[in-house]
């Protein structure tokens, strides 16, 4: 049992299964970048728990990287403006960039990244998003590596939050309504 079981209406994803997918996309990656360096760029603060795991079950040499861009402002739903709050340190031109993102949802953040580096002349992008949800979508992106496919749920856990909370929750579970309707 742990603090915010309670806050939850279902488990989705456990931890051991969280853990066996990110270690079966890292083998993937290893094998797609066989004899390359990659840059992996986390999307944060999301996508933190899901990149240090998927890192590590990585076999190559690996740049690490992070960019802060906000669009939900504690909020539930997408305001569809980017902006950026922590941009790269390294250069990633002529490199291999993997972005790692919590979960694709309408697009419109992965959109931004992808324009922004591509405009820095990246060898090759690629995305790896832990959770896909296509039936939000309204910008189209191309994923890569694909964790699970949900449905239209606010989910929380191993990483994603609601209002900074529930990150350290170990499994990906849906929020019971009243935790964040008004």
């Amino acid at each position: 049992m742990t603090t915010y079981d309670s806050s939850i209406k279902e488990i989705i994803y456990s931890e051991e299964e969280i853990k066996s997918r990110v270690a079966a996309i890292g083998k993937q990656i290893s094998e797609d970048y066989k004899g390359e360096e990659l840059v992996v760029v986390g999307v944060l603060r999301g996508s933190i728990v899901f990149m240090a795991d998927l890192i590590r079950s990585i076999d190559l040499p690996v740049i690490l990287d992070t960019v802060a861009l906000s669009s939900y402002y504690n909020g539930t739903e997408s305001t569809g403006k980017v902006k950026i709050n922590k941009d790269l340190e390294s250069s990633i031109t002529d490199k291999n960039v993997l972005i790692v993102e919590d979960i694709a949802d309408r697009g419109i953040t992965l959109t931004f990244l992808i324009e922004m580096l591509q405009v820095r002349k990246a060898k090759s992008i690629k995305i790896c998003t832990l959770l896909n949800k296509p039936s939000r979508r309204t910008m189209e992106v191309k994923l890569d590596y694909i964790g699970f496919d949900i449905e239209d749920h606010f989910v929380v856990g191993y990483g994603l939050d609601f209002a900074q909370k529930y990150r350290n929750y170990p499994h990906i579970g849906i929020l019971k309504e009243e935790m964040y309707k008004e």
